[in-house]
């Protein structure tokens, strides 16, 4: 019982929920979100959400470079940290901007904005390529 109050942790435990994190929210995000947004590219273009105004089409290709590419990133563990600021970044916009904080309608976007900026705070961990590489 004592050992299930203790906030003391295993580096393996640590590692392994990092790496845990990174192919569960790496991969829910580009399976689910950027692989259909990729796909569905040529009827958002003109109709996607512009919170800054710099255009639909420019919008929705900054939100499929992170929801594709950073994502595939985040999971291999290259670059972890690089690649979850663009996805903290576009999560952080969909649920304060387009979202307008509401928890009912952007529920998951929150939840994808926690899970990325963990990602963001606390590494890739020892299963990545980064930790391979010695960074």
């Amino acid at each position: 019982m004592k050992k299930l109050l203790s906030t003391n942790y295993q580096d393996w435990a640590f590692h392994t929920m990092m790496f845990l994190l990174r192919l569960t929210f790496g991969g829910l995000m580009l399976v689910n979100h950027g692989f259909q947004k990729l796909v569905k590219y040529p009827n958002l273009q003109y109709k996607f959400s512009d919170p800054f105004n710099i255009g639909s089409q420019p919008s929705l290709l900054l939100v499929i470079f992170a929801e594709v590419f950073c994502s595939i990133l985040l999971i291999a563990g290259l670059f972890t940290r690089l690649a979850a600021i663009p996805l903290v970044i576009a999560m952080g916009v969909a649920f304060f901007m387009a979202h307008n904080h509401d928890f009912n309608e952007g529920e998951k976007s929150a939840l994808f904005f926690t899970g990325f900026l963990s990602i963001l705070l606390c590494g890739p961990g020892k299963a990545s390529i980064d930790s391979m590489m010695g960074k």
